[in-house]
């Protein structure tokens, strides 16, 4: 049986051919040239051969071969404003023929199955997912953008920029490498959508489990309409406002920001390490709600 390719492995290995030929100054990562080539060059009997936008109705993106498999089409939703988006479906789509194209002739993939930020367990779209971001975004590059700089949305939306990718994905990047804990929100309409913990955060209890409940902000939240929402925001205040199981000494430093492309407000809480670590939840597993908001529409 062969051994199942590694995302980041996968990833990296372009990255560093990438790095060679064109210098550690080669950002945004033109990824339809660098899908098409790297395919012709390493798999010369089952290339990608085009890629291209369409309307598609339902779906994100999607990666399909011939009758012989003996070429791969990439097609990405047009429909979508942001060229960010665009780039990470390509990304995500290449990931998909690179780690799993031995599996099935033909991938589909809807708004749940890209940019999650779900990487957390063996599945296909996690796997293409950390694959594109991976790609895109390679943490040896990102770690010396936001290196020695506090973190604000502004050093964001640099990488963002840099990346050429949406403000939620770098934010997502970010929180995989941030020193404490991290927990990334988003909102609407006075309302959690989705949010993402990183591990620390995680392990100390920290999280929203929007699965199977409707969480509203706490009212002294910068998002929340009642306290009068600024983009320049940002504070420290104490993190039992946001979980009830921290102690009352605990500081949290909370900023936000709008993310219009996707029509909700981001918010980054920053915290100390936990001083205690959380009880286990079992009747409800820590998940990554961003995928599980888009997945159900």
């Amino acid at each position: 049986m062969t051994e199942p390719k590694k995302p980041m492995a996968e990833a990296n290995r372009i990255s560093s051919m990438l790095n060679q030929v064109l210098g550690i100054e080669r950002f945004p990562v033109q990824v339809n040239e660098v899908a098409q080539e790297y395919s012709r060059q390493c798999f010369k009997d089952s290339p990608i051969d085009r890629i291209q936008g369409e309307d598609l109705d339902g779906f994100d993106g999607l990666l399909k071969a011939n009758k012989m498999r003996s070429k791969w089409l990439i097609l990405y939703n047009s429909a979508r404003q942001s060229d960010g988006r665009k780039r990470f479906t390509i990304a995500h789509e290449f990931g998909h023929y690179i780690l799993h194209r031995h599996q099935q002739d033909i991938f589909e993939c809807g708004d749940g199955d890209i940019e999650t930020g779900d990487n957390n367990e063996r599945d296909i779209e996690a796997e293409a997912d950390l694959f594109a971001s991976t790609l895109l975004m390679p943490l040896d590059d990102f770690r010396r953008q936001v290196e020695g700089q506090p973190i604000s949305f502004d050093l964001l939306g640099h990488c963002s920029d840099r990346y050429g990718v949406s403000l939620t994905a770098a934010t997502l990047r970010w929180i995989e490498i941030a020193p404490k804990r991290a927990v990334l929100v988003a909102s609407r309409d006075d309302h959690m959508l989705w949010a993402k913990s990183n591990r620390a955060a995680l392990k100390s209890g920290s999280y929203f489990a929007t699965r199977r409940n409707t969480i509203e902000l706490p009212r002294d939240a910068l998002a929340h309409s009642y306290h009068g929402f600024d983009l320049a925001d940002n504070r420290t205040g104490r993190a039992r406002s946001w979980f009830c199981r921290e102690p009352s000494s605990m500081p949290v430093t909370e900023m936000a920001r709008e993310a219009g492309q996707y029509d909700y407000t981001l918010t980054l809480l920053l915290m100390p390490d936990a001083e205690w670590q959380g009880p286990n939840h079992d009747e409800e597993e820590p998940e990554d709600t961003f995928e599980r908001f888009i997945r159900n529409g």
